[in-house]
């Protein structure tokens, strides 16, 4: 296979930041019962995570492939494995803030290489569209692979035990481990580098897309499906602990099962990707979600949960509710793949900066509102809140899909 061993890093490096930024969840869930932390304190974890990958983001796209691609992820690898470290000595609620914090501005440095990358290593549009539809689902296998590791180290007759920050020793053995995997790979950047243009250029190449009006409606539907995506990824825990009675451990696995519809609906929109137009894909993925959301909220109202209830024998509703995802989570790569394939190969690092800097601001401010919704009035209605910006992401990518770049010469 062409370019095999860069695309298998790519893989790797996804995996570990899956875990790792999709812990938050688990982390909110946690810090509350150790440290008697509020929801909507808690909530504050994601800004923590979302506000430092916005902003390097920002700072970075333009320049990346002047620091160059691969040095910004060993860069990456090299902040959270040392802070992975440092964790299982955490006795207060700080350290948490400062771990997200690093994996925030980790996570810049990493989404931009590996977007940025992925225009190296394929040669057309569909192509490109099918490899991120997969590296997309391989990072929801990372989600599940975290929230059932985080789940084993749960003491669930003991909300007080900190002993699930061992897990961080795991952590950072496999960010040190895919730091040497990367260290010894080769990456051919320099179609990712105008040869034209100095730093000041490279900075005026990323102003220029604002002036595209494909791009604008794209970023407002980046922006709209994170905010739905955070919210459902980052609360679920919560949601099973508080609403439906379930033990801290089986509220967690819920994450995993979520992370398993992610993957699946994001390995089957790469295959989805090649055989039908991405609006389509898109559509009906929004419809079919919002749909679920009526059918499936009104059954996790009065749900009895049994004290020796375990998912032999759970509800149905319990598996219902992660299920969802396998709808929301083809539209992410469709829409990203289809922006990136529109313009030249030199801006895709730009064009990425922009891509996580919307989608973390969408993160955070999707959060933050379902944590207070669900703290001031219910969890259900936190989640049906979601029906507004699904309305409108379905008008965004319409307009997308109607409209061209030409980019400038």
């Amino acid at each position: 296979m062409k370019n095999f061993n860069i695309k298998a890093v790519l893989f790797l490096n996804y995996f570990v930041f899956a875990i790792l930024l999709n812990s938050v969840g688990t982390v909110i869930l946690q810090v509350q019962q150790n440290f008697g932390i509020s929801k909507s304190s808690a909530s504050i974890l994601e800004g923590f995570k979302d506000l430092p990958i916005a902003l390097c983001s920002f700072i970075l796209a333009s320049f990346l492939p002047k620091i160059g691609i691969k040095n910004s992820m060993l860069i990456g690898l090299f902040l959270v494995s040392c802070m992975c470290f440092v964790m299982p000595f955490a006795d207060d609620f700080w350290f948490f803030k400062l771990l997200f914090a690093i994996v925030g501005i980790s996570f810049a440095l990493i989404k931009i290489s590996v977007f940025t990358s992925i225009g190296l290593v394929t040669d057309t549009d569909k192509e490109h569209s099918s490899f991120m539809g997969f590296l997309e689902g391989f990072f929801m296998i990372g989600v599940l692979a975290g929230n059932v590791l985080f789940s084993l180290f749960i003491d669930d007759h003991n909300p007080k035990s900190t002993q699930w920050l061992n897990v961080y020793w795991v952590l950072g053995a496999v960010s040190a481990l895919s730091f040497l995997f990367l260290f010894f790979s080769k990456l051919n950047e320099s179609e990712a580098r105008s040869e034209k243009t100095d730093w000041l250029g490279d900075l005026k190449n990323s102003i220029s897309l604002f002036s595209y009006k494909k791009v604008l409606f794209f970023l407002l539907c980046a922006f709209l499906f994170v905010l739905v995506e955070q919210s459902f990824q980052t609360w679920t825990p919560t949601f099973y602990k508080e609403i439906l009675k379930l033990p801290t451990s089986m509220s967690i696995q819920a994450g995993a099962v979520l992370a398993g519809a992610f993957a699946l609906g994001r390995f089957l929109s790469g295959f989805f990707s090649k055989k039908f137009s991405w609006i389509y894909v898109v559509s009906f993925c929004v419809v079919g979600f919002a749909i679920s959301i009526v059918l499936v909220l009104p059954l996790t109202h009065n749900v009895q949960i049994d004290e020796g209830t375990g998912w032999f024998n759970a509800p149905l509703v319990v598996y219902l509710f992660p299920l969802m995802g396998g709808l929301l989570a083809p539209i992410y790569p469709s829409i990203n793949s289809v922006i990136l394939a529109s313009i030249p190969k030199y801006l895709h690092s730009a064009m990425s900066g922009l891509i996580v800097v919307f989608s973390a601001i969408g993160g955070t401010i999707g959060s933050m509102i379902t944590g207070f919704v669900f703290q001031e009035f219910s969890g259900q209605q936190a989640f049906y809140l979601s029906l507004i910006p699904l309305s409108l992401l379905i008008i965004s990518a319409i307009f997308m899909n109607k409209l061209k770049i030409n980019p400038k010469k």
